[in-house]
């Protein structure tokens, strides 16, 4: 098991997006996404072990 990711909000991205950082890594995240392997690609990149 992994530990809890750490992530902050940096800013609201262009659009409907925000920019999320755990201070290593910068993440683009939308607002509303409807796709889960999108929401599990997002969660893959943040170093985070559980799946939607």
């Amino acid at each position: 098991m992994s530990t809890p990711a750490r992530l902050l909000l940096l800013r609201t991205g262009k659009g409907s997006h925000e920019i999320w950082s755990n201070g290593r890594l910068a993440l683009t995240v939308p607002f509303h996404c409807k796709s889960r392997h999108t929401a599990n690609g997002i969660l893959k990149d943040a170093d985070i072990d559980h799946k939607i």
